[in-house]
């Protein structure tokens, strides 16, 4: 191992064959494009927010990939900060707000592997699976999960979880992820972190 590579390895200390990933979920909802999607968005952070409180107690790491709105002078938690002073990004903020313990990647573009550290990452976590949430179900969740299986990590996309702009797009969704990313696409309340964790360890052996 290079020194300049231990350097990122005890950067990033924590181990996490399993991994959450809550993608696009802080914004201002004040564009176009989003404002449509806050009242979705709103809801579905709720479920996140559960579902992340259950995999903290197991011991499962969070990283949110988010949007970096071209300001390239910023970092994660100033794109946070700036959603949380607007009323409708305050929202969900207040259910999503990231810990010390998580992690923060901002994106470019659509998916969360594209011109970041996301691969780098989850090779030093020990990362097998991936647990997709966030916005929106077929363009910025989706194109993460197609690199996800490219990279042959194991997906789950629970649908009660992905924000979508109306049912048609949700059954799109849930085809695509199905049949062609091979993922799970099981309700939150369905995820056993526990079944997940055991997979995981009897695959390393």
């Amino acid at each position: 191992m290079r020194s300049d590579d231990a350097s990122i390895h005890y950067s990033a200390p924590d181990s996490g064959p399993v991994v959450l990933v809550v993608i696009d979920m802080f914004s201002d909802f004040d564009s176009d494009q989003s404002a449509p999607l806050f009242k979705q968005a709103k809801i579905v952070a709720g479920r996140i927010a559960k579902l992340r409180q259950r995999a903290t107690t197991h011991g499962i790491p969070t990283i949110f990939a988010n949007d970096n709105y071209g300001r390239w002078r910023s970092e994660g938690r100033q794109i946070v900060q700036r959603a949380a002073q607007s009323d409708r990004g305050r929202e969900i903020v207040e259910l999503l707000q990231p810990g010390s313990n998580d992690y923060i990647v901002l994106k470019p573009k659509h998916s969360v592997f594209f011109a970041t550290p996301m691969e780098t990452l989850l090779r030093y976590l020990g990362t097998h699976t991936l647990v997709l949430t966030g916005l929106t179900s077929t363009r910025c969740v989706l194109f993460s999960g197609i690199e996800a299986f490219i990279r042959d990590y194991r997906i789950f996309a629970p649908l009660d979880c992905l924000v979508s702009e109306d049912r048609r797009e949700q059954r799109m969704a849930k085809f695509l992820f199905e049949t062609r990313l091979k993922a799970d696409t099981r309700f939150a309340s369905k995820l056993r972190w526990t079944s997940l964790q055991r997979f995981d360890k009897e695959k390393q052996r």
